[in-house]
């Protein structure tokens, strides 16, 4: 067996698990909400690029759109749903509420796309290439780096700009940001744009490579939460590291050793 190829299946599977671990972690530590929608923000990423591509609009132009539409679509969510709900402190509501989202995007998806399996060409057309005798497909390439790109980004905002250690002020301390005149609900409503951004940007690098479909947000929400637990839901780094971890694990568990 040809371990190389596993290793860079889970590097490309890992990849897209760190983006929404990511979102999940951000969301987590600013509202304090564990997001269970968050792998639907990636469905709706996949399918509504899709849908633009096959109306023959420009790609880059279509992917904009996608991202802004997708933010536009987290941050009515909070403001419908979890923001009357930000005093609550059961936990369990404020899970079961972001499941309800989730199973309401996917009714809502399945009426307007159906149940078919949709795909779009890769960015890069060519054949796979070798490196370590192990195929690399372009696609691949574009995968891992949008993945460095996010997090030189979040890096760069979280760590250089006012507004990234306004957020980090509130992941640290919500009360003590609140009292230094940090507005919190407004944290919390850009974290759910960001969050929605960052999965569908991750929903359109990964669509060439799979079938999208109006379900396919549940697992990839579940694998995302998994990485950012592996991670300690303590940081972005931590859920990249969770991300990649559980890509390979994945990919060697289920191809390296069984099936």
């Amino acid at each position: 067996m040809n371990i190389s190829q596993f290793i860079f299946s889970g590097i490309t599977n890992g990849a897209i698990y760190a983006l929404i671990a990511i979102c999940i972690v951000i969301l987590y530590n600013v509202t304090g909400i564990i997001n269970f929608a968050q792998g639907e923000f990636t469905m709706l990423g996949a399918m509504i690029m899709i849908t633009l591509v096959d109306a023959d609009m420009n790609r880059p132009l279509a992917a904009i759109l996608t991202i802004i539409l997708v933010m536009a679509i987290g941050t009515i969510i909070y403001r419908l749903a979890l923001h009357p709900l930000r005093n609550n402190k059961n936990v369990l509501v404020m899970i079961m509420v972001t499941l309800g989202i989730g199973i309401i995007i996917k009714g809502i998806s399945l009426v307007i796309w159906g149940t078919d399996s949709r795909s779009l060409a890769p960015f890069t057309p060519g054949k796979p290439f070798k490196i370590l005798n192990a195929s690399i497909t372009p696609q691949d390439l574009w995968i891992w780096g949008v993945c460095v790109a996010v997090i030189l980004f979040i890096f760069i905002l979280f760590d250089k700009t006012y507004f990234g250690m306004s957020f980090r002020a509130c992941m640290s301390n919500k009360k003590a940001s609140q009292l230094m005149g940090i507005h919190t609900d407004r944290m919390a409503m850009v974290a759910f744009a960001l969050s929605g951004g960052v999965a569908a940007l991750g929903g359109i690098v990964m669509a060439p490579l799979t079938f999208a479909q109006y379900d396919m947000g549940l697992m990839l929400g579940l694998k995302g939460f998994v990485a950012a637990v592996l991670g300690g839901m303590t940081g972005a780094p931590a859920a990249i590291v969770g991300g990649f971890t559980l890509g390979l694990l994945e990919s060697f568990g289920a191809g390296f050793i069984s099936s």
